[in-house]
């Protein structure tokens, strides 16, 4: 069986209803970045980067899986799907997709502020003010804020250098390090990117454009890879 890496990016989240970071209108607008999403932020208002976490995950309790995300577990059946995401949400998993690496993290996860190792499954649950590891510390959401080091970027290396075929829906490769992760796709390696706005971007070897958003893209892509079972 075929092993199929797939790295996903906001484009794929957003025709379920999630707000992206970067578009227009996307979840930051109200919000400078590093408010809410840097360590220094933290520090300086714990409360309202709780508070900003915790209507994002209340908005994901209710967000359903798309056409893409069904997409992609169905092509477990064919090929050994492993995807790679830069999306905190779990609508791959609530797709029913067996294999995802989060590189950013994940919304329903907490873990400690002083000893990242302590981590915790939270589902939807919103993380107050008080709320403690074992040890005592305060729980911070699990998700990598700028500047701090993206420590799975390692293993999605690993699974890049391991593709058959290597698929990039709805992200514009842009932010490092997830971006890099196309030069460690081995060169024989057939690429697919699906986009309504193809990328442009240099050296991106002989890759097949599919212009189209991921749930109408990924119907595209499943009629390409029939021919390479």
């Amino acid at each position: 069986m075929k092993r199929l890496v797939v790295l996903t990016g906001s484009g794929i989240s957003s025709e379920s209803g999630l707000k992206t970071f970067r578009d227009a209108g996307g979840l930051w607008e109200d919000h400078d970045v590093m408010e809410v999403a840097s360590y220094d932020g933290w520090l300086r208002n714990r409360d309202l980067v709780l508070k900003f976490y915790n209507e994002r995950r209340a908005q994901l309790s209710a967000a359903l899986p798309n056409n893409a995300h069904k997409g992609l577990a169905e092509l477990e059946k064919h090929f050994d799907v492993r995807i790679i995401t830069q999306n905190v949400d779990n609508l791959h998993e609530k797709a029913g997709s067996s294999n995802v690496l989060h590189l950013h993290g994940i919304l329903t996860g907490a873990r400690c502020s002083e000893e990242p190792h302590l981590k915790y499954d939270i589902g939807y649950k919103p993380i107050l003010p008080g709320d403690k590891c074992e040890n005592g510390h305060q729980l911070r959401p699990d998700i990598v804020w700028f500047g701090e080091i993206v420590t799975t970027i390692g293993d999605a290396a690993d699974i890049a250098c391991t593709a058959d075929i290597f698929v990039v829906i709805g992200t514009s490769l842009v932010v490092y390090p997830a971006a890099g992760l196309i030069h460690y796709v081995p060169d024989t390696c057939p690429v697919y990117v699906i986009d309504p706005d193809l990328p442009d971007i240099p050296g991106f070897r002989n890759a097949e454009f599919i212009k189209a958003k991921a749930g109408e893209g990924i119907e595209v892509l499943k009629g390409i890879l029939a021919n390479l079972r």
